[in-house]
């Protein structure tokens, strides 16, 4: 039966295709304008550039300008480096231009078709970024593809890893520029993290192209970007927690070895707050108050360290630290660490050396970094399956762009054998018969390691000259795959191996230029080269067709589609032809999931013999529903990590955004007067209850308060004494007290540094609080999901106690600002400036395919301080002075504060530091 939506397609076509028929109805206009364009001298044609910036600022849109501009980009591609951009090729850009994902099969020349909406929106003047997936396609892109933008008068950047804050800054500064998602999301990071706006280097987010978008905002967007430092040494604090679990009994936690979790029940939570407590470590009554976040968090994994690890199976004790034992092999993994404080916490139990944690300075998910940016737009072979994501999460459409000649692949059915062993055996026969016809053969893996594997068993066939590829060295393996299409070729590589390289039938000409042509080679010698290998390569290509073009042989499924699709798409370039196969056995990772066990019994039933396969269409539609089931899992899990996340990053705008503003601001003396007005308010409010008597206000508190906050010894008991006081007497007094002391003390430091002093303490101090509220949300977000074993949902449950935290920052950042600038001092002598270490963080982003931490060699930022000397103004040289807490140096949680209150440095000064 058909349906109706079929009847209406067949008819009207498709949604994707009324879009690209839209599309395609300005491509007419644009190729009128082609002999106009090539009639122009190369200066008349760049001048054209600065006609378009006048239309501009006259008040014209880059629609408005799309049709001459394309032309523009069109012609100067052909004069610059040969190749005009196909009518399909115009779509793509115009879908670019459009907030829209393109989707063009590989071979279609993406990397051309970007040039044209980057040069329409590089106009404006607000900065184009192009992103990829390494640092070569980085590289490669602007230099191949600037080659256009400057003969038409633009100026193009590439930010590299390594680069310095100057050439950064620099190569932004550009009207193009070049960079990898991980690169851009750390400068961002980084930005935020300086102290004057001419530190940074980035100048805004106003449009970009991803390339390989699918990979970039799908793959690489389960895990995030995340600089790091070490905290303060805490070993004190994991110590007395290990302490007290050694004196709970076995009714005080519930152990589920299975699911490796470990609960304190009633009683041994009563016990835990009994004890902390009579150690002041509890805030408020209960340890599950929002305060005790942290603190929960360390008992718990205390807990864990003594009930679900266990030394010399989890770990030994080797050289004064604790190694690692992987539960799969059995072998010690030294340098790795458990993360969150748990390797501390296995520290403190078998009461070794405890090393100092690394804290979150600053992170971010790629899904919120793109979504920065004023117009986002992305291009790729491979989208449609996810083009669900692409529009729930980036607000992005996906549009199929036809291809320049029809598709010749043929895509057959795949081959399902029962065991691993039987199916290698199938593809050495198949990769033997291909290369002994000539056929070039791309195989594709799912992992590094199963790479390796196939290697083994092609070697031990004696298959000869294979290349074994996977992802690690880009720029050789750029190289390696685009001679992928050379006859008798066969290429093992991973799915991302090469990624961003066409392969060409016959090999790659440029790529073999640069390789076999010496750079200092000219004129005619270099011209009679070239045309050899152009010749040699052309001859190899028809070898290749006849041989049946490039054959990718897939060795299993993905649990995606998409990427499946990406493998496929590699032969089959631009109407060559070719053809592709999947070899599974029912051992495969994918196969497992829909019941592998059941379907090898049937087989064996039906009589399936050793060695041999079954193919039927049947087959492909099970592994596609379960690689759909999979793909629905997959894309749930990043929804609702970044539900959490964006709880994070609300905050985090506000944060950075209030940074932006005081960088900015020439003078925030009202900032801080509201502040100490805040301050002064909450003070009052806390000891004087509305309408309660005066018998009843907490004059002993208000006074300490006082002091500790304003640095004012002020009467207040005497105050409250006098004959019809009213609370708001004592406010008014207090505040006339403060601001007496404030204008004092800005008129010993001067208007000269006062500014500067003022500005520096808030930053700082707002950097410090909200390093210690990413440490907080981090534990949080580890306890919350027990919140949903009470009916109680656990994100909503985050959301609350996340506002209830930012609360809390907002308020200590009011009294700490407040409190050190009551007691500032300018003092004459300096210290030297080398004494003052910039601090050591570090960059991390986990691969999504493999978890392993992509700069663990070791990328080390260093913190640029705005001025050493002033960065903490009040540092005094000598003994601590009671007054002036800028010279106390660290003190310990649980000394008397030096201020001379009497409490613990805890619970005075060092609740707000």
């Amino acid at each position: 039966m058909v349906s109706f939506g079929g009847i209406a397609r067949k008819f009207f076509g498709s949604s994707n295709d009324r879009q690209v028929k839209g599309y395609s109805a300005q491509v007419p206009a644009i190729n009128a304008l082609e002999e106009e364009m090539a009639a122009l001298t190369d200066e008349a044609l760049a001048a054209r550039t600065a006609e378009f910036r006048r239309e501009l600022a006259d008040g014209k849109s880059t629609d408005d300008l799309l049709v001459p501009a394309f032309a523009v980009v069109r012609e100067a591609s052909k004069r610059v480096i040969g190749l005009r951009p196909f009518d399909v090729q115009l779509i793509g850009g115009m879908i670019l231009n459009d907030n829209a994902i393109a989707e063009m099969k590989t071979g279609e020349g993406k990397t051309l078709v970007a040039t044209l909406p980057v040069y329409l929106n590089a106009l404006a003047g607000k900065g184009v970024h192009v992103v990829t997936v390494n640092d070569y396609l980085a590289s490669r892109d602007a230099e191949w593809m600037g080659r256009i933008y400057r003969f038409l008068g633009m100026s193009v950047g590439v930010i590299a890893h390594g680069m310095d804050d100057d050439a950064r800054r620099a190569a932004y500064a550009c009207d193009i520029t070049y960079g990898t998602n991980n690169e851009l999301g750390f400068d961002y990071l980084r930005d935020n993290m300086k102290y004057e706006r001419g530190q940074m280097v980035q100048r805004g987010h106003a449009y970009a192209i991803v390339d390989e978008v699918d990979s970039i905002l799908v793959d690489e967007a389960r895990t995030p970007l995340i600089i790091s430092g070490p905290l303060d040494d805490r070993s004190d604090l994991y110590k007395s927690i290990d302490t007290y679990i050694l004196q709970l009994s076995d009714e005080d936690y519930e152990v589920d070895e299975k699911e490796r979790t470990a609960n304190f029940t009633e009683d041994g939570t009563e016990k835990l707050e009994q004890m902390l407590a009579a150690d002041d470590m509890l805030r408020g009554e209960s340890l599950y108050d929002i305060e005790n976040v942290g603190i929960v968090h360390h008992v718990n994994n205390a807990l864990k360290a003594h009930k679900l690890f266990t030394r010399d199976k989890d770990y030994i004790v080797r050289n004064d630290e604790i190694v690692i034992i992987d539960e799969f092999t059995g072998r010690m993994m030294p340098g790795r660490r458990y993360s969150e404080g748990q390797h501390q916490a296995l520290e403190a139990k078998e009461h070794v050396t405890i090393q100092p944690e690394n804290q979150t300075l600053a992170s971010i998910t790629f899904q919120n970094y793109f979504r920065m940016y004023d117009k986002l737009a992305g291009m790729t072979g491979t989208a449609t399956t996810e083009a669900e994501e692409f529009g729930n999460i980036y607000g992005l459409s996906v549009v199929e762009v036809p291809t320049n000649l029809p598709i010749a692949r043929d895509d057959q059915h795949d081959e399902v054998y029962r065991t691993n062993e039987e199916k290698y055996a199938a593809i050495v026969k198949d990769i033997e018969e291909a290369q002994g016809r000539g056929q070039p053969v791309l195989v594709g893996t799912t992992s590094i390691e199963k790479s390796e594997v196939l290697a083994e068993v092609l070697k031990k066939a004696n298959v000869k000259d294979f290349q074994v590829l996977n992802a690690r060295y880009h720029e050789q393996e750029a190289y390696i795959v685009a001679q992928a299409g050379v006859p008798g070729a066969v290429t093992i590589a991973t799915n991302m191996a090469g990624r961003g390289t066409d392969i060409q039938l016959g090999g790659n000409p440029d790529m073999r230029f640069e390789r076999e042509i010496d750079a200092a080679v000219e004129g005619e010698e270099r011209q009679a080269r070239e045309a050899a290998i152009r010749e040699e390569i052309a001859r190899l290509k028809e070898e290749a067709k006849a041989a049946g073009g490039l054959y990718v042989l897939a060795t299993e499924r993905h649990e995606s589609r998409r990427i499946d699709n990406q493998l496929r798409g590699r032969s089959g370039r631009q109407g060559d032809p070719g053809r592709s196969k999947f070899f599974l056995s029912l051992q495969d990772d994918l196969m497992r999931i829909f019941g592998s066990d059941r379907m090898d019994g049937m087989l064996q039933k039906l009589g399936l013999e050793e060695g041999e396969a079954i193919v039927h269409p049947w087959i492909n539609k099970a592994v596609e529903r379960a690689q759909k089931k999979v793909e629905g899992r997959n894309f749930d899990i990043r929804k609702n990590l970044l539900k959490y996340d964006d709880v994070m990053n609300d905050q985090r705008k506000v944060v950075f955004d209030q940074r932006l503003e005081l960088m900015d601001a020439e003078d925030i003396s009202e900032t801080i007067a509201d502040m100490r007005s805040e301050v002064i308010d909450a003070m009052v409010a806390r000891h004087i209850p509305e309408n309660a008597y005066a018998e009843q206000w907490n004059a002993e508190g208000l006074r300490e308060d006082a002091q500790t906050h304003l640095n004012l010894d002020l009467p207040i008991q005497d105050w409250i004494e006098e004959e019809g006081i009213a609370e708001d007497d004592i406010h008014e007094r207090i505040t006339a007290a403060a601001d007496k002391a404030a204008t004092e003390r800005a008129e010993r430091i001067g208007p000269e540094v006062l500014p500067y002093v003022e500005k520096s303490i808030v930053m700082q101090t707002l950097d410090s609080l909200w390093r210690e509220h990413l440490v907080n949300l981090d534990h949080l977000r580890s306890v919350i999901g027990f919140r949903g074993y009470g009916q109680r949902d656990p994100l909503q449950e985050y959301k609350a106690e996340a506002f209830e935290l930012f609360q809390s920052l907002l308020v200590n950042l009011r009294q700490n600002v407040t409190a050190q600038l009551m007691r500032v001092e300018l003092v004459q002598e300096q210290p030297e400036p080398d004494l003052i270490q910039p601090q050591q963080m570090e960059a991390h982003h986990a691969d999504p395919l493999t978890g392993e931490d992509e700069f663990a060699d070791g990328e080390t930022l260093t913190r640029p301080m705005a001025n050493p000397a002033m960065a903490n103004p009040a540092m005094a040289p000598e003994a601590r002075d009671a007054a002036n807490p800028e010279s106390w140096g660290k003190v310990g949680r649980n000394e008397l504060c030096p201020c001379g209150s009497g409490k613990k440095f805890k619970h005075c000064h060092g609740a707000y530091v």
